[in-house]
């Protein structure tokens, strides 16, 4: 695992390298303190040296000082490396993510993906900077306070080998115990970020139902599952350090017990017992410090995982078989016998045998009952979903043969659910092309029937929309997007029900538009409005997953059961509204 994520450290290895070197500096410098005060002790003190004292007390300041830089040195090092890990971790994974299919990010969950994007990565950077300074810091303490104890008593410093054991003993037990605990804890949080997202994003739902009442109970009953696992495994934590400062203590009893008659004897000095008091401590606590950062590696292991798992998913949709040079050259459309499905062990199709023929510039009309699968056949155009057998050709060319980028480049699309960004309408509009002149923008608004409301905004298209485009109507939102989708001037325009909160006179002026501005454009309009696809080339009627029938609006009115039904009942209900 490590090796896996040894490349995200690149541009910050060498602050890495110096924190380390800056933190086991500042650990020897600690452990040769002791050793200048004993000597002062023994030697300075019990004959009157001042002068020796105090040049042996200057010592002591400067190494206390040149001690104090290097662990600010060390802080402010594994800082800076460990930031910057945590940064690239993050790029990494939402670069990663931008290469998904649907498919891809179904696997997951959106809240999932963004857990892991913060609250992973961020305990995975503060491990990092924690383990350059203690896990560094501790091991050279530990081994440099036991050879130096050992160098004072030998006999003295048996009594590790009764310690140093039971410690390791005891972080082994509580590592294996916390591990799967944090990797459910980590589950736990999606689950909650889960029900928050879908509370905001779904607000007006909530309070115009008055559901508060049950998304609250939702929530506590994610909150209380993530408090009682982090109650286990955080309960282990709290355990761990009394009972390490109860071994801790044993020894330094122990020490006491057998130490005194030493010195009764005159085996050992007082201030070298003193200093192997000190020594005993720096080695218990350091064991106490590695312990701490096994624990906060076991859940930097736990989160790795699932950081590991977004960056080695291997997108099903890619450029490995295409030609980077080619380009769409026209709108022409072919689906050759194309079958479909969600999952793959599925045993039912979503799409089955479609043989679909559209010509360049030709409008077609995709109608058919809730379910019958139109916008899944629309977005295997621009490969948001790969067909399972068949083919499906853009230009004459299976579009596997183009990068993604060439063929969403040339396919506009605009989805059955409308989406809009923070920032001001022209920003939005600007995602269609991010060079369209202001003469361009206008003319796209005016083909979107746009221009009429934007017009009246308080700051035209300088207009602040908000989060998602709160500050517009449903049909406001649909014409923006239909605007920006002209704006990128494709080969193919997909409309995915997408004119179904205007009324019927501004979808014929839209659907006018389209036959007037974008002649050479091939428009695929999915509608539930017979009116909305009455004047296509041709109609293609869906029926679960199937091609029931195609051909014109007169030709379907004669030789279809399902469109003529659907058509008498739209006019009827009309009638009745009227």
């Amino acid at each position: 695992m490590m090796k896996k994520l040894w490349p995200y450290t690149s541009g910050y290895r060498h602050w890495i390298a110096l924190g380390i070197l800056c933190s086991g500096s500042e650990a020897v410098f600690e452990l040769l303190l002791p050793l200048i005060m004993a000597d002062i002790v023994d030697t300075g003190i019990p004959s009157g040296d001042v002068p020796y004292i105090l040049s042996r007390g200057a010592l002591m300041v400067v190494m206390a000082l040149i001690s104090m830089s290097l662990g600010i040195s060390s802080a402010f090092l594994s800082s800076r490396a460990g930031q910057g890990f945590g940064a690239n971790l993050r790029r990494a994974q939402y670069d990663r993510i931008q290469e998904y299919s649907f498919r891809n990010i179904e696997k997951f969950s959106t809240a999932s993906l963004v857990t892991r994007l913060t609250n992973d990565c961020n305990m995975m950077q503060m491990t990092l900077m924690m383990s350059m300074r203690l896990l560094v810091r501790a091991p050279v303490m530990l081994v440099c306070a036991l050879a130096l104890a050992a160098s004072i008593s030998l006999r003295l410093s048996r009594v590790f080998l009764a310690a140093i054991p039971l410690l390791l003993i005891l972080v082994v037990i509580i590592i294996t115990k916390i591990s799967p605990l944090f990797t459910i804890f980590q589950e736990r949080t999606d689950g909650v970020n889960l029900v928050v997202q879908e509370n905001l994003s779904a607000i007006r739902v909530v309070k115009s139902f008055v559901r508060e009442d049950c998304e609250e109970a939702k929530f506590k009953k994610r909150n209380d599952a993530l408090k009682e696992i982090a109650e286990k495994a955080f309960g282990f934590v709290v355990i761990n350090m009394p009972l390490m400062m109860l071994i801790t203590y044993g020894t330094i009893i122990a020490v006491m017990w057998y130490g005194a008659p030493m010195v009764q004897s005159g085996e050992l000095q007082v201030a070298l017992l003193s200093t192997f008091f000190t020594y005993i401590t720096q080695v218990l606590m350091s064991l106490i410090m590695i312990s701490m950062i096994m624990m906060n590696l076991t859940r930097f292991f736990a989160c790795s995982r699932r950081v590991l798992e977004v960056l080695e998913e291997e997108p099903d949709i890619s450029d490995r078989d295409a030609d980077k040079d080619l380009r769409v050259r026209d709108g022409s459309i072919d689906f050759d016998h194309v079958y479909f499905k969600y999952n793959s062990d599925s045993a039912d199709w979503n799409i089955r045998d479609v043989d679909l023929h559209i010509k360049s510039g030709s409008t077609v009309g995709i109608i058919g009952a809730t379910g019958s699968a139109k916008s899944t056949l629309v977005q295997l155009i621009p490969r948001l979903y790969e067909a399972g057998a068949g083919t499906v050709r853009v230009g004459g060319r299976p579009v596997q043969d183009y990068t993604m980028e060439r063929l969403r480049d040339a396919v506009s699309m605009v989805l059955q659910k409308n989406t809009l960004f923070s920032g001001t309408i022209r920003e939005n509009l600007l995602w269609g092309s991010s060079t369209a002149t202001d003469a361009e923008i206008e003319a796209a608004c005016t083909a979107a029937c746009a221009s009429e409301f934007i017009s009246r905004m308080p700051e035209g298209y300088e207009t602040d929309l908000g989060q998602g485009g709160v500050n517009v109507s449903g049909g406001q939102k649909q014409r923006l997007c239909i605007a920006r989708a002209i704006l990128k001037k494709p080969k193919v325009l997909i409309l995915d029900d997408s004119t179904s909160a205007v009324d019927t006179a501004t979808d014929a002026k839209i659907r006018q538009a389209f036959r007037t501005q974008l002649p050479d454009t091939t428009k695929i309009i999915i509608a539930q409005r017979i009116i909305s696809v009455m004047d296509a080339d041709l109609i293609v009627v869906l029926d679960d997953g199937r091609i029931a029938e195609m051909g014109t609006h007169s030709e379907l009115m004669s030789s279809s059961e399902i469109y003529r039904d659907i058509y008498l009942s739209q006019q009827e209900g009309a009638s009745i509204d009227a």
